[in-house]
C-alpha cells in the first residue's frame, strides 16, 4: 500500500519544468533579466490572445505585439464596393446589414466579403459546435415540425373519409411534408454560421466588422483595427468561446480574420513567455518577453505548414526585427539543409542576425530520424525532448519516479549528411494555457513541440540579460554558448540529447565572460565534401580505414568591417578522443576555408555505433571549449551468421523502463522482410515496446523505408511483426521499453529474414500485350509462393486549360524589394460516379522543405466554385469523396523568379480515383494457360535458388472502369507471398497502362439503305435548309418576323410552332405575354394527333418496314406534347402567381392596352378578374390532369411544371418535394432558392435558417483565395 501524505505540497515545478535548464534559479539571481526587450516570433498554429497569460508582459506591455495569419486561410476577398442605401447594405450571405450612425466613413463606400465560420474553426471546435448547434437550433424545432405533420395527416383522414380527386392531391400534400421532413433528417448537413464582413476607411485607418449576430445588426458586432495597431480582438460568440482578430491588406481588397488553428500554438507560447502575475509558479520561462504570434498552419490543410505560410512569416520576422523564433513543427526531408524555405530561413539567421529555435522531431527512437528544419538545417538549433523525475509525477501522475530520461519518442541524429541534428535537450512536456475555446484553461501537452519553446524561453533570458549589459552576440555565439555549457546527462547518447540539457545561467556567464575575443561572434562552416560530418554507415564503407577531407571556414556576422576580416589570424588546437580517429593537432585559420584530413579506421571496432568528435579550441583561450566540431559517426553492422534460419537471436535481454537496444544487421542478399519475434519471462508485469526500423537511402527521407509498431507484451505473453528490408543495405532495428512503462522485465527476441524477388519490379503492364510476364525467385529458404495482382485505383493525368503568371501583394517581398510570384493553373476533370479521389501535382509533391519551389497549393471546387477540399505536398494525407459530377482544380506554385513559373505553363496534375471494387489481374504458371485462359496458378513451393515464371493476361474490357481513356492507368500491387507475414511485408507496386476502348459498331452492324430516300431537288434541300436556320435563330431575336414570314410557307411545319413557343417563354418580358405563351402551346398540341401518338405508345413491337423512323418521329412528338403540355401550365400557374399588377393589362395584347390608357384597362381588369382567375384556375387543373397522361410528375422535364402547379395550388408539401427534386437533377442558387422560400412558407424556420446558410457556401460568387 503506497502511503502518501495529503500534507506533501504539489509538485508545481514539474508542471512546466524551469529547474533542471536553470532558468528558475537565474531568475532568482537577476529577477529583471526575465525576457524583457526581447521579441519571440511563435510560428504556429496561432495564439489565442484571450487565453490564461498572454495578455502582459512583467512591465505591462502588451504580451502579443501582433497576430498574423500568412498562410491565407484566413482570407476574405473584400473586392466589392457597395454604398447604403436608407442605412442599410444586402451582404454577400443575402442578409440586410444595417449600418449604426456613429460609424465614420468619409468615402460613404463600404467593402463586403462573406465568410463560412467553419473554413478557419480549429477542427475540434467544428466538430463540438456541429454537434451543439444540431442539439439546440436543430433537434427540438424537428421534432416538433414532424408531430405536427403527422397530427395535419391524422385530422384530414378523419374529416375526408372518401376523397375527391383534389382532396387525394391535399393528403398527397401532407404526406409529403412527412416524408420531406423525415428526408431532410436523413440528409441534415450543417453548413456552419456564415459571417458577413464589411470595411471601410475612417480617414485615419481601416476598420473591419465581422457580423457575428448572424442577421445584420452590425451595431451588436465589434468594430477592429488590424491587431498591431491597438492589439483589438473579439469573440465569436458564447458558444464558440473563438478569439479573433483582424488584419487588412491590398488598400482594403482582402480582410484576413485571424483565429487559432489549433491549441498547439497557444501551448508553446505559454511555455516560452506566459504570465501570470497572481500566479507565478505558472509563469512560462520567459514572462517579461513578447510574442509575435505568427499563424502558418493552414486550416484548410488541418493546420499543415506551407511555403507560403513559413516564407510570408519570415518576411514578418526580419520586419518586426524579432530576436528568437520557435517553431515546433516539422516534416521528414529527402534531403537536408538545402530548398527555398531553408534558405529563406538560414537568411534571416545570418543577415538579420535571428535565432531559430525547433524541435527536433518526435520520429525517435531510431538514428537518423531527425525533422526539418530542426535536425538537417545549419543554421537551425534543434530541440531534444526530456523527461524529469519531477515532470512524471507532475504532469503524468505516475506511481513511482524514475531517473530522468530522453522520451522514446524525441528524434534522434545524425542527419543524413553527418551533422549531429540534435543541438540541445530540454524538458519535452507541460501543463499550460490553451485556447478558450478548448473550453479548459490548461492542458497536459509533450512532444519536442514543448521542449523547443523551453530552451527558446531560457535562451530569451539569456538575451534579455545581455541586452541590459550592452552586449549584442551573434546567433554563433549564442549557439555555442548553448552547445559548450548544456548539462551532459549520463546513459543517454549523443543523438539524443544533442550536447546536452540547456543551462540558461552557465550559457549567459560564458557570454559575458568571453565577449571581448575575437572569437566571439565568428561562426564556422564545416564540410566533409558536400556533408556536414562523417556518417559510415554502409558494409562497404567500414570494411578499412578511409580518408576524409573536412574544410573549416569563419563565417562573419553581416556587416563586419574588412579590416576584421584581414585581421583574422587564429593558432587552432585539434583534438579527437577516439582511438579510430587521426587528425592533425594544428591548424592555422584565417578568413578562408581550410581543409584537414581526417582518417577513420573501423576496423576490428566492436558491432553498433560509434560516436566522437573532432574539436577545434583556440590555443589563446582554451577555456571557451570548441570553436567548431566535426560530428564523426560509424556504424558497424551485424552480419547474418545463421545461414541456414537466416536470422539472429537475443536471449534474456534485461529491459529498465525507457531501455533502448539498437542492432544494425546488414540484411542477407535476397531478403526481402523481416519476421521478429518477441517473448516475455516475466510472469508479473506487463510492458508497452516500441519496434522501429528504417533503411537510409540516398535522396530519400527516413519515412520512405520505416516501421514503427507501439505494442504491448503481456506477462510471460509473445508478438511477431514483420516489415519490408532492402536486400543488402544496413537496416537499423530499435527495440525500446516505452519510457513510462514501470517495472524491469526480460524478454527474448529474434529477427529473421525473408525473401522473395520479383523481377521486373515495379511491374508495368501494358493492355496492349494481352499476355505479360514476371519471374519470382527464392534466394534464401522454402518459400510457398502464390501472387496476386490486385489493382486499386485509377489514375487520370491532367493538363491544365490555363495558367497565369503575376506578381503577388505586398505581403510576398522578401528583404531588398525582391517581390514574390505566383503561377495559378486550371485543370478540370469528371468524376464518372461518387468515389474518392487523391489529387496530386507529381512533380511538386512529396517536398516542402526541400522543394526549390516556394510552395504549392491546390484548391478543388465544383461546377457552382464551391470549394471541397485543398491539398499541399503531401497527397496522401488530403483524399477527398466526391459525388458524380465536373469539377475544377486549381493550382498555386509561388518562386522569387518569374522564369522559373514559366516553365511550368503545362505542368501535369494527376487525380486518382479509387476504385469502389478492386480489380484482380487474372495469374497464369504457363504462357500456353494463359493465352487459353485455362487453370490459373496455385500456391508453388520454391526451394532455395530456385526461379518460377508466372503469366498475367490483361483485364477484360468490361472491367476497365468507365471514365478513363488512353493516357490513364490503374494502379495496385502484387502479392507473391502466401504466408501472412509476408503478404503484409513484401508488395511490389504495380502500374497497369491503358489502351483505347475498343470500338462499337453503329445500328447494330446494319448499314442503313440509304437508297431508299427518294432523292430530293437540290432547291427544296435548300429551302428546307434555310427554313430550319431561320427557325433556329427565331428564340435569339425579340420580334415575330420571322414566325410571320414562315406561318405563310409552312403553317403546318410543327417545329415551327414549337420554337415560336420556345421563344415566347423565354422573352424577358415573359410575365407580360404568358397568355400569348398558353395559345402558342394550344397551337403546337393542335398541330399533334394524340390519338395517334398514344396509339402507337401502346403497341408492343412495330411490323412497319420504317419503324425506327416512325418511332424517332412519335418520340419527337410524344416530347412536344410533353413540352407544350408543361410550357403552357407553367404559364398559367404563373398567372395565378405574379400579381396582375406585373401581368401588365390582364389579358388582351398587354402592352397596347397599357399605351392606351391605363386607368380605363385597371378598371375592366378588376371587374372581370374574379371570373379570369376561377377560368386560369380550371384551365390548368385540366392541364395537371392532361399532363399525366403522357408522364410520371416527377419526371426531368415536367418538374418545374409539377411544382408551379403545386405551388399555385397552395400545396407547398408536394412544391417542396419538386423543388428539391430540381436541385438535386441541377443544383443551382434559384433553385435552391425556390426551396428555402417553401420551407419558409411551411413554417418550417429551423430548415430556411440552415439552408439560407448553404446559399453562399454552396454558390460562392468566386473561387476562394489561395
Amino acid at each position: 500500500m503506497a502511503a502518501h501524505s495529503t500534507d506533501e505540497p504539489f509538485p508545481f515545478h514539474g508542471l512546466l519544468p524551469k529547474k533542471e535548464t536553470g532558468a528558475a534559479s537565474y531568475l532568482t539571481r537577476f529577477p529583471d533579466y526575465d525576457g524583457r526587450g526581447v521579441l519571440i516570433a511563435i510560428l504556429d498554429t496561432g495564439v489565442d490572445p484571450g487565453a490564461p497569460g498572454m495578455q502582459v508582459t512583467t512591465e505591462g506591455k502588451p504580451k502579443i505585439v501582433d497576430i498574423i495569419d500568412t498562410t491565407g486561410s484566413g482570407d476574405v476577398n473584400t473586392t466589392t464596393a457597395v454604398e447604403p442605401k436608407d442605412g442599410t447594405i444586402t451582404g454577400l450571405s443575402g442578409r440586410t446589414l444595417k449600418i449604426p450612425p456613429a460609424w465614420v466613413n468619409p468615402s460613404g463606400k463600404y467593402r463586403i466579403g462573406v465568410k463560412n465560420g467553419f473554413e478557419f474553426f480549429p477542427k475540434a471546435l467544428k466538430e463540438r459546435i456541429q454537434k451543439e448547434r444540431k442539439e439546440k437550433m436543430w433537434d427540438p424545432a424537428h421534432r416538433a415540425a414532424l408531430a405536427e405533420a403527422s397530427r395535419k395527416t391524422e385530422e384530414f383522414d378523419v374529416a375526408h373519409p372518401t376523397p375527391s380527386q383534389m382532396e387525394k392531391l391535399q393528403k398527397e400534400d401532407l404526406q409529403c411534408q412527412s416524408e420531406l421532413l423525415a428526408s431532410l433528417e436523413k440528409k441534415y448537413s450543417d453548413p456552419g454560421p456564415v459571417y458577413d464582413c464589411v470595411l471601410w476607411h475612417d480617414g485615419v485607418t481601416w476598420k473591419a466588422v465581422v457580423d457575428t449576430s448572424e442577421c445584420g445588426e452590425l451595431s451588436q458586432c465589434t468594430v477592429l483595427s488590424s491587431y498591431r495597431e491597438k492589439q483589438e480582438y473579439a469573440t465569436l460568440g458564447n458558444a464558440e468561446m473563438l478569439n479573433y482578430s483582424v488584419n487588412i491588406y491590398d488598400e482594403g481588397n482582402t480582410l484576413c480574420i485571424v483565429a487559432s488553428g489549433g491549441a498547439h500554438g497557444t501551448h508553446v507560447a505559454s511555455i516560452a513567455a506566459g504570465y501570470f502575475p497572481e500566479e507565478p509558479e505558472r509563469n512560462g520561462v520567459a514572462p517579461g518577453a513578447q510574442i509575435l504570434a505568427v499563424k502558418i498552419g493552414d486550416t484548410r490543410l488541418s493546420t499543415m505548414e506551407t511555403g507560403t505560410g513559413l516564407i510570408r512569416a519570415m518576411i514578418e520576422v526580419i520586419n518586426y526585427k524579432c530576436d528568437l523564433v520557435n517553431y515546433s513543427y516539422g516534416e521528414a526531408t529527402h534531403w537536408p539543409n538545402s530548398g527555398r524555405i531553408c534558405e529563406v530561413i538560414t537568411e534571416a539567421v545570418q543577415k538579420h542576425n535571428v535565432i531559430f529555435v525547433s524541435s527536433a522531431g518526435n520520429n525517435g527512437p531510431c538514428l537518423s530520424t531527425v525533422g526539418c528544419p530542426g535536425g538537417t538545417t545549419s543554421s537551425v538549433i534543434g530541440v531534444g525532448a526530456y523527461v524529469t523525475p519531477d515532470m512524471m509525477v507532475a504532469e503524468y501522475s505516475l506511481r513511482e519516479k524514475l531517473p530522468p530520461n530522453q522520451y522514446t519518442w524525441s528524434s534522434r541524429g545524425p542527419s543524413t549528411d553527418g551533422a549531429l541534428g540534435v543541438s540541445i535537450s530540454a524538458p519535452g512536456g507541460a501543463i499550460a494555457s490553451v485556447p478558450n475555446w478548448t473550453l479548459r484553461g490548461t492542458q497536459l501537452m509533450n512532444g519536442t513541440s514543448m521542449s523547443s519553446p523551453n530552451a527558446c524561453g531560457g535562451i530569451a533570458l539569456v538575451l534579455s540579460g545581455l541586452k541590459q549589459t550592452g552586449i549584442r552576440p551573434s546567433v554563433p555565439a549564442v549557439r555555442r554558448a548553448l552547445e559548450n555549457t548544456a548539462q551532459k546527462v549520463d546513459d543517454i547518447e549523443a543523438f539524443a540529447q544533442g550536447h546536452g540539457i540547456i543551462q540558461v545561467d552557465k550559457a549567459l556567464d560564458y557570454l559575458t565572460q568571453h565577449a571581448s575575443l575575437p572569437t566571439s561572434n565568428l561562426g564556422f562552416s564545416v564540410s566533409a565534401g558536400s556533408q556536414r560530418g562523417i556518417y559510415l554507415r554502409e558494409p562497404a564503407q567500414v570494411l578499412a580505414p578511409s580518408d576524409h577531407g573536412v574544410g573549416i571556414e569563419p563565417v562573419f556576422p553581416e556587416n563586419s568591417e574588412n579590416s576584421e576580416r584581414i585581421s583574422l589570424q587564429l593558432h587552432l588546437a585539434l583534438t579527437c578522443s577516439a582511438p579510430w580517429v587521426q587528425c592533425p593537432s594544428h591548424l592555422e585559420l584565417m578568413n578562408q576555408c581550410r581543409h584537414v584530413n581526417v582518417r577513420i579506421d573501423p576496423v576490428g571496432l566492436r558491432e553498433g555505433v560509434h560516436y566522437t568528435e573532432v574539436c577545434g579550441y583556440d590555443t589563446s583561450a582554451p577555456s571557451c571549449g570548441p570553436l567548431f566540431r566535426v560530428p564523426i559517426t560509424v556504424i558497424i553492422p551485424t552480419k547474418v551468421t545463421d545461414s541456414r534460419n537466416q536470422e539472429v537471436r537475443f536471449s534474456d535481454v534485461h529491459f529498465r523502463p525507457g531501455q533502448i537496444r539498437r542492432h544494425f544487421i546488414a540484411v542477407p542478399q535476397g531478403a526481402s522482410w523481416a519476421e521478429v519475434t518477441l517473448t516475455s519471462h516475466s510472469g508479473d508485469v506487463s510492458s508497452k515496446f516500441v519496434l522501429h526500423a528504417v533503411h537510409l537511402v540516398k535522396q530519400r527521407a527516413y519515412r520512405a523505408n520505416e516501421f514503427y509498431k507501439f505494442s504491448s507484451l503481456l506477462e510471460r505473453g509473445s508478438l511477431t511483426e514483420a516489415f519490408p528490408v532492402l536486400s543488402g543495405r544496413v537496416v537499423e532495428f530499435c527495440i525500446a521499453r516505452w519510457w513510462a512503462s514501470l517495472g524491469d522485465v526480460t524478454v527474448d527476441y529474434s529477427i529473421s529474414f525473408h525473401g522473395l524477388s520479383v523481377a521486373p519490379s515495379p511491374l508495368h503492364i501494358h493492355a496492349s500485350e494481352g499476355v505479360m510476364s514476371f519471374d519470382v525467385s527464392s534466394p534464401l529458404r522454402y518459400e510457398e509462393v502464390s501472387p496476386t495482382v490486385t489493382l486499386k485505383s485509377w489514375v487520370q493525368p491532367l493538363r491544365p486549360l490555363n495558367s497565369k503568371i503575376k506578381a503577388l501583394g505586398m505581403r510576398d517581398v522578401l528583404p531588398n524589394n525582391r517581390q514574390l510570384y505566383e503561377i495559378v493553373l486550371t485543370y478540370s476533370f469528371h468524376q464518372p460516379k461518387s468515389g474518392e479521389v487523391t489529387p496530386s501535382c507529381p512533380m511538386l509533391c512529396e517536398l516542402l522543405y526541400e522543394s526549390e519551389f516556394d510552395s504549392q497549393l491546390w484548391m478543388l471546387f465544383d461546377q457552382n466554385k464551391r470549394l471541397l477540399g485543398s491539398g499541399d505536398a503531401y497527397p496522401h494525407q488530403y483524399s477527398l469523396k466526391l459525388e458524380k459530377g465536373d469539377y475544377t482544380v486549381r493550382l498555386q506554385v509561388r518562386h522569387e523568379q518569374s522564369s522559373e513559373l514559366e516553365r511550368l505553363k503545362d505542368l501535369p496534375f494527376v487525380v486518382s480515383h479509387r476504385l469502389s471494387n478492386t480489380l484482380n489481374l487474372d495469374v497464369y504458371e504457363s504462357h500456353r494457360a494463359a493465352l487459353m485462359a485455362k487453370k490459373k496458378a496455385n500456391s508453388v513451393t520454391l526451394c532455395p535458388g530456385a526461379t518460377q515464371p508466372f503469366y498475367v493476361t490483361a483485364l477484360p474490357d468490361d472491367k476497365v472502369p468507365k471514365g478513363t481513356s488512353p493516357g490513364c492507368y490503374l494502379s495496385g500491387s502484387l502479392v507473391v507471398s502466401k504466408s501472412e507475414y509476408g503478404k503484409k511485408a513484401d508488395v511490389v507496386p504495380v502500374v497497369y497502362h491503358l489502351i483505347p476502348a475498343p470500338n462499337k459498331s453503329k445500328n447494330g452492324g446494319k448499314e442503313k439503305d440509304k437508297d431508299g430516300d427518294k432523292e430530293k431537288d437540290v432547291k427544296e434541300e435548300f429551302a428546307e435548309a434555310v427554313r430550319d436556320l431561320k427557325i433556329q435563330w427565331m428564340t435569339k431575336l425579340e420580334s415575330s418576323a420571322v414566325y410571320d414570314e414562315l406561318m405563310e410557307s409552312y403553317s403546318d411545319y410543327l417545329p415551327l410552332h414549337v420554337q415560336r413557343l420556345h421563344q415566347l417563354d423565354s422573352e424577358k418580358e415573359r410575365v407580360k405575354r404568358l397568355r400569348e405563351v398558353v395559345s402558342a402551346a394550344d397551337i403546337v398540341m393542335s398541330h399533334i394527333d394524340q390519338t395517334a401518338l398514344a396509339v402507337f405508345l401502346t403497341m408492343k413491337t412495330d411490323p412497319r418496314p420504317d419503324a425506327a423512323s416512325i418511332k424517332t418521329d412519335m418520340e419527337k412528338q410524344k416530347s412536344s406534347l410533353l413540352d407544350a403540355l408543361c410550357r403552357k401550365g407553367c404559364a398559367l400557374a404563373d398567372q395565378l402567381l405574379v400579381p396582375p399588377t406585373l401581368q401588365g393589362a390582364a389579358g388582351a395584347v398587354a402592352t397596347e392596352a397599357a399605351a392606351e390608357g391605363e386607368e380605363e384597362v385597371g378598371e375592366q381588369a378588376a371587374s372581370s378578374s374574379d371570373d379570369a382567375q376561377e377560368n386560369v384556375s380550371n384551365a390548368l387543373m385540366d392541364t395537371f390532369w392532361e399532363v399525366q397522361k403522357w408522364a410520371e410528375l416527377t419526371e426531368s422535364k415536367v418538374l418545374m411544371f409539377s411544382y408551379k402547379h403545386a405551388l399555385a395550388n397552395k400545396m407547398y408539401g408536394r412544391a417542396l418535394k419538386y423543388a428539391s427534386k430540381m436541385v438535386e437533377e441541377k443544383p443551382s442558387k434559384e433553385n435552391m432558392k425556390n426551396c428555402v422560400q417553401i420551407m419558409r412558407l411551411l413554417g418550417w424556420t429551423h430548415c430556411t435558417a440552415f439552408s439560407e446558410n448553404w446559399l453562399p457556401v454552396m454558390y460562392p460568387a468566386d473561387y476562394s483565395p489561395f
